[in-house]
């Protein structure tokens, strides 16, 4: 009983510290505008072996970190939709096909020439060469959706190619105990064990589990141990086919990352994910090496390839495929840093004997450096943006706006202008060009439209809608248009959609180019509609105002029994719309 007590108070005394060292770091991390993943490990290094040596019991502590990895596999599975993944276009497909095959032989190519080692055993070369292949989820998604950017064409590009990568994760976890004897025999036999294990769930997912969810639906919690108990079930099974139990949680996730529950189980394992991938990253930082030279040079070599990586294969595929100097250098500069995942494989790689303590070093403080690095890039990319389009000018890499100068009205100087400027296109612009399609034809050979949107480019030249491709935040964006003879200017697009400048500023620029035209602006804020005017709209349009008429209409509608009119006449207005952005 005595030694119980004392196993079960030192277990309890290691997760407290790790607990108190990683909130305090995180802490710092945020007020710093760093990747919590980072404070994570550093506190492993701070409280383990190398630093004060606070844990008595690291293994405990592993052991708790090992569940912390499944939990995170398993919700990296739930978030990967397999249909999206099936539906990616050519675009995605093409840019994240070059992307992981050409990423992995450049790091394989280079550390194989530098002398690590790639037999006997011994895969640290190989090693190198994933952790160049992948990038972070976490930390590219974390930053997009903070600057309202997942949605961009630049955002869903990086989005896809991050899916597609978790999906080749998902063969280098299937084959990752093979690969020290990668004989045909052992790698079909690891084959014919992942092609059972996802056949065993995906049938279970499609013909079982949905009823079995289905029947404890009302309660929530038995919908939470339901998911755990499938986690637990496929991880089992997973090492039963002497696969790795990471393998088999990532597969559950997959399994059910379609059915109706899964927001809900998401929001649910969140929890102790967050708990138990705290306590993994911080077991993790306590295995880091302590720095030497040889270390942190080879770790500055990493963090470099990873930059010339991207650029070699991410960028050339983009421009060729029509997207643009900023379609191109967004997602190679968003895709620029070292994978959490990277981590998990030479954790894992450690335990197999696969893998160097110099390596395991390398990859986690490069994994360090380049998260760092790229959170500052990604956050600062308007800034960085000019810069690299006027690089890749220099040499000669043309935009969009510069591929051909027999645009109507166009010249490579300068273009005519027109009678009407609609700037930036998302939603409201695409609506608003439906209703003149349908009300106003007349208008459209007298409409310009200035975009940066590659894909909204494509489109309108095929309906033959004039379209200048430009940034129209860029003062001289709007005078090489020809905005200065403008009759109307139309703005559509919210200050949040607006990077680096507002409809204010916009407008400020719009009236010290053309003083004379009828400017039609956007405001988010009721406050800002006085503001605007005072700087010389001639209208203002507030969104918010037209939606919450029609909703009080609806609201009455509803209290009246008449919804099912309202819904008639708005299953009326959106039948047959053609529109650019669907």
């Amino acid at each position: 009983m005595i030694f119980i007590a004392a196993v079960e108070f030192s277990l309890v005394h290691d997760i407290a510290i790790c607990i108190m060292a990683a909130f305090a770091l995180a802490v710092a991390a945020q007020w710093l505008k760093q990747p919590l993943i980072i404070a994570y490990l550093a506190a492993g290094f701070i409280v383990g072996p190398i630093g004060f040596g606070w844990i008595r019991d690291d293994h405990s502590i592993e052991t708790i970190g090992e569940l912390g990895l499944m939990f995170l596999l398993f919700m990296i599975g739930l978030e990967i939709d397999l249909k999206k993944v099936l539906q990616s276009g050519k675009l995605i497909l093409l840019t994240s096909l070059v992307q992981i095959v050409g990423c992995f032989f450049i790091g394989l190519a280079a550390f194989k020439l530098a002398g690590f080692k790639m037999s006997d055993g011994h895969l640290d070369a190989i090693y190198l060469g994933f952790a160049l292949t992948f990038s972070s989820t976490v930390i590219i998604v974390k930053i997009l959706y903070d600057k309202r950017e997942l949605d961009t064409v630049p955002g869903r590009i990086t989005l896809g190619v991050l899916v597609l990568q978790d999906v080749a994760a998902i063969l280098v976890l299937a084959l990752q105990k093979d690969l020290a004897d990668p004989g045909l025999a052992a790698l079909g036999k690891s084959l014919f064990n992942v092609v059972a294990l996802l056949a065993v769930a995906f049938t279970a997912s499609r013909y079982i589990l949905p009823s079995l969810f289905r029947s404890v639906a009302r309660l929530p919690e038995l919908v939470l141990v339901g998911a755990l108990a499938w986690c637990f079930l496929v991880a089992g099974l997973a090492s039963t086919l002497n696969l790795s139990r990471e393998m088999g949680a990532l597969v559950a996730g997959v399994a059910i990352s379609t059915f109706p529950y899964t927001l809900d189980v998401a929001a649910r394992v969140n929890t102790l994910r967050d708990f138990f991938v705290t306590l993994f990253f911080v077991a993790l930082g306590m295995q880091i090496p302590a720095p030497s030279q040889e270390i942190f040079q080879w770790a500055c070599v990493l963090a470099g390839l990873v930059f010339v990586s991207r650029l070699i294969t991410v960028l050339p595929v983009l421009h060729f495929l029509k997207m643009g100097h900023r379609g191109s250098l967004l997602p190679m500069l968003n895709l620029s840093q070292v994978s959490e995942f990277s981590l998990v494989m030479v954790a894992l790689g450690v335990g197999l004997g696969q893998v160097t303590e110099l390596t395991f070093g390398i990859i986690i403080y490069a994994f360090v450096i380049t998260a760092i690095l790229s959170s500052y890039a990604i956050t600062q990319s308007g800034a960085l943006l000019p810069i690299g389009a006027r690089l890749l000018r220099a040499v000669g890499v043309r935009d969009l706006d510069q591929s051909n100068g027999n645009e109507p009205g166009g010249s490579e100087h300068g273009h005519a202008s027109a009678e009407i400027y609609m700037l930036g296109f998302s939603w409201t612009a695409s609506s608003l060009l439906e209703e003149m399609t349908r009300n106003h034809a007349e208008l459209l050979p007298r409409l310009t439209v200035v975009d940066f949107n590659p894909l909204v480019a494509r489109e309108l030249k095929r309906r033959n809608i004039r379209i200048i491709y430009g940034d129209i935040t860029k003062r001289d964006t709007l005078q090489h248009a020809g905005v200065g003879g403008a009759k109307v200017i139309v703005c559509t697009l919210s200050n949040t959609v607006l990077k680096g400048a507002n409809n204010l500023r916009l407008l400020r620029d719009l009236r010290a180019i053309n003083p004379g035209a009828r400017i039609v602006m956007h405001a988010e804020l009721i406050s800002d509609i006085a503001t605007l005017y005072a700087a010389g709209a001639d209208y203002v349009s507030a969104p918010r105002l037209i939606e919450a008429e029609r909703l009080s209409d609806v609201i009455r509608a509803a209290c009246e029994d008449r919804l099912a009119e309202r819904r008639a006449e708005l299953d009326g207005r959106i039948a047959n719309r053609n529109e650019v952005i669907p």
